[in-house]
């Protein structure tokens, strides 16, 4: 899971999992709470149609939050208005290209180092939300 900020400026959020599995509408609950401790302020969140973003468990947990989280949708199967799309074609193309780990473990690390370089890159963010063609 990942989350691509509208605030250039903000760090991107991230939080690798090897599967969501039957679990994934709690993992989404984690990386909502997860958002909210190191995000202030209320909280646009625009995803996709992953059945774990659209379980009851996320949608109590949202109604909870008493206005501080908001949710948007994006149409079915258009990658190309997910800014996080391109965060994860970036790091196919340009952050790790050949990569090729053995373990889980090798997978995150290298993940979140390349994570850490682009939070250097604050214009790069920036880019994904313009390649996508979003305003918010």
């Amino acid at each position: 899971m990942g989350a691509a900020g509208a605030d250039a400026g903000a760090p991107v959020p991230f939080q690798l999992e090897p599967a969501l599995g039957d679990r994934g509408d709690h993992l989404v609950v984690e990386f909502l709470r997860h958002l909210q401790r190191h995000l202030r302020g209320k909280l646009l969140i625009i995803w996709d149609g992953l059945p774990a973003h659209r379980s009851r468990v996320v949608s109590d947990y949202v109604r909870g939050q008493r206005g501080r989280i908001t949710l948007e949708r994006l149409p079915s199967y258009a990658p190309e208005l997910n800014p996080v799309e391109y965060v994860w074609g970036y790091w196919k193309h340009h952050e790790l290209p050949n990569l090729c780990p053995k373990t889980f473990g090798q997978l995150s690390y290298h993940a979140r180092a390349a994570l850490r370089r682009m939070r250097r890159r604050p214009t790069l963010v920036a880019a994904f939300w313009q390649q996508a063609d979003l305003f918010v």
